[in-house]
């Protein structure tokens, strides 16, 4: 049964659940409210709860070990002539799965039946020729042991569907019996609902602090690997970047990390004037119908899509820089792909980030010191300089490093608008790359994924989470010591 059904019919029982039990507990009590511990509802979503949550989380722990134990089984069962030289078993397992998803499109167009799929040999059939009757394109022959693989893959995977599916509606079941039988008028329901949404709420942050934990560890054993197999002193040492699939790579981190500096700090340049100044505007000066046009406006800006960005710097920016600074200007420029044209670019970007924040921090600076500012003769921009900024001036850091973070990690603007050459150079017209735009480009394709050229990208992303990480202690060595002034 697919996923979607199933979620359906749980949460079906479970609407049913809080039905009876609400109904069951005033049954119990003959009608009469006062005669409960908890009010009716409580009752309902103890039903409701008991049904859900033990459903939900075999399902959840059901679809992340069934991939892993299948992948398992299959790669176990694999002869070892499966693995030429020239391959991994990353790439066999990677056909695999193609044609076990050929052979499911294939039997769901109807083209042979479920049992024909099971049984089908290569030895008899020509296997490119039926799946491209249901349109899977496949790039080399079926072999008789990658088809052999795939019908298991995909039987283990019904197995292990309909497993799931009994699994889960019987706990959704029990779950629906022991909160019945749980409806009586002692029964201490709301207790038991409350805990149960307080210990939701915490396994919800629980999950965020555990995902964050995964995320940083699969960057550091996966760092760890690369360093194993490409010297670290290399990768910080080296002043090249020339990575090469076939062997001989320059891995050096040195022109990447560069190019994203370079262009992250033009990007701020441009939107840290703009966006302060903008909110300074817009909190202090302007009025209240001017501010209702305006900052709508401006936070237009962040719900552009950062490809179409890409495509400005591409098709606009870039030419009106050319015409500027390219050969028929000022000769600075070879090509419309260059740092500036990413940073400028970048910074129209960045200016809501900035703005929206900054005025809301300013807006939030109480009345009073203004008030009291003005009542030493101070003016009003003297009160501004003076008075507000600094005491704002915590939450207009968070929002520049807001802002740098957001640089830092962008991709498609740097791709489409600087270029992808890396290099270490002063030159703002000169076509540059970075880190992000690198980590995209080792790891697309078919590449070996032991190899150090794919490894690199979590050597890179690591360089970036330690500097984003140095940037966040930075700022708030900053809050910490200008905070003390106003509080």
């Amino acid at each position: 049964m697919p996923v979607f059904w199933l979620i359906l019919i749980v949460l079906a029982v479970a609407a049913a659940g809080f039905v009876f039990g609400r109904g069951r507990a005033l049954g119990k009590a003959g009608g009469n409210r006062r005669r409960l511990h908890s009010l009716p509802a409580y009752y309902g979503w103890n039903v409701a709860l008991k049904v859900l949550v033990p459903a939900f989380g075999v399902l959840a722990g059901w679809l992340l070990v069934q991939p892993l134990a299948v992948n398992q089984l299959v790669t176990a069962d694999l002869p070892a002539t499966a693995v030429s030289e020239d391959t991994t078993i990353g790439l066999v397992m990677s056909d695999v799965r193609r044609v076990a998803d050929g052979l499911d499109a294939v039997v769901a167009q109807g083209i042979m039946t479920s049992e024909e799929a099971a049984t089908l040999r290569v030895e008899f059939t020509d296997v490119r020729a039926r799946l491209a009757e249901a349109g899977v394109a496949l790039g080399s022959d079926v072999t008789a042991q990658i088809l052999r693989a795939a019908q298991e893959y995909r039987s283990l995977n019904r197995i292990g569907g309909f497993a799931m599916t009994a699994v889960v509606l019987l706990a959704a079941l029990g779950g629906l019996a022991l909160g019945l039988s749980n409806s009586t008028p002692e029964y201490r329901a709301r207790n038991v609902v409350e805990e149960g949404i307080r210990a939701l709420l915490i396994a919800a942050a629980m999950l965020a602090i555990a995902t964050t934990l995964g995320i940083v560890l699969s960057l550091i054993f996966n760092t760890i690997e690369f360093f194993r197999i490409y010297p670290a002193s290399d990768f910080f040492g080296s002043l090249t970047w020339s990575p090469s699939f076939g062997g001989g790579s320059e891995l050096g981190i040195w022109p990447l990390l560069w190019g994203t500096l370079y262009i992250s700090v033009i990007a701020l340049l441009v939107a840290v004037p703009v966006g302060l100044f903008s909110a300074v505007y817009l909190s202090e000066y302007a009025g209240a119908r001017t501010r209702a046009i305006v900052k709508p406006l401006l936070e237009v800006l962040a719900g552009i899509p950062t490809i179409v960005y890409g495509l400005f710097a591409l098709l606009t920016v870039g030419p009106l820089l050319m015409r500027v600074f390219g050969d028929d200007g000022l000769g600075w420029m070879q090509a419309g792909t260059a740092v500036m044209t990413a940073g400028l670019v970048m910074g129209v970007m960045l200016i809501p980030f900035v703005s929206s924040l900054s005025d809301d921090i300013i807006n939030a600076v109480p009345q009073a010191m203004r008030d009291g500012s003005y009542g030493l003769g101070a003016t009003k921009s003297e009160t501004i300089r003076q008075v507000v900024l600094p005491a704002a001036l915590p939450g207009i850091v968070g929002a520049i490093l807001l802002a740098a973070s957001r640089a830092i990690g962008e991709t498609m603007i740097v791709v489409l608008g600087a270029g992808a050459a890396a290099r270490l150079s002063l030159n703002p017209f000169d076509a540059m790359t970075t880190v992000t735009a690198k980590i995209v480009s080792q790891l697309t394709g078919d590449a070996d994924f032991a190899s150090p050229e794919a490894l690199v990208a979590f050597a890179l992303g690591m360089t970036l989470f330690v500097i984003t990480l140095g940037l966040n202690v930075f700022a708030l060595w900053i809050v910490r010591r200008y905070r003390e002034q106003y509080e």
